[in-house]
């Protein structure tokens, strides 16, 4: 990836339905190296999907999660992902292993989560944030 790639990105992360055209211009580039660069880094898996953001008066929360020592985390992380509620998942340094970004239809659907990632043997403690507010950068 060079910084061309990361530009493109950076567009596509502030709303992933610009068109080509407007990131072309942006990026003093074409149209086509758009299109080729995106395309790419899709195949390369750099980037995994496009989503959208909405504002639908969900909940959304990062659920902090723990796991023991002997635990494949990547195993973990991946299966959580799958979860239905779950937009993200971060596999982290520090205190917590494991973030899940999440967004649920109420508190009910966070708490519901919650109790579903401590069921988890694995998982040795989580902590719960709810998003307030988001500012796009």
């Amino acid at each position: 990836m060079d910084e061309l790639d990361r530009q493109i990105l950076d567009i596509l992360r502030r709303d992933a339905r610009t068109p080509y055209t407007e990131i072309a211009d942006e990026v003093e580039t074409s149209e086509g190296t758009v299109r080729n660069r995106v395309e790419r880094m899709m195949d390369d898996n750099v980037i995994e999907r496009f989503t959208i953001s909405t504002r639908t008066g969900n909940v959304q929360a990062m659920l902090e999660i723990s796991v023991a020592v002997d635990v494949d985390t990547k195993a973990v992380s991946e299966r959580m992902a799958e979860w239905e509620e779950v937009d993200r998942v971060w596999m982290v340094s520090g205190e917590q292993d494991i973030v899940l970004v999440v967004d649920a239809a109420d508190t009910r659907g966070v708490n519901d989560l919650i109790t579903k990632a401590r069921d988890q043997e694995e998982v040795v403690s989580t902590k719960t944030r709810l998003i307030l507010e988001k500012q796009l950068g």
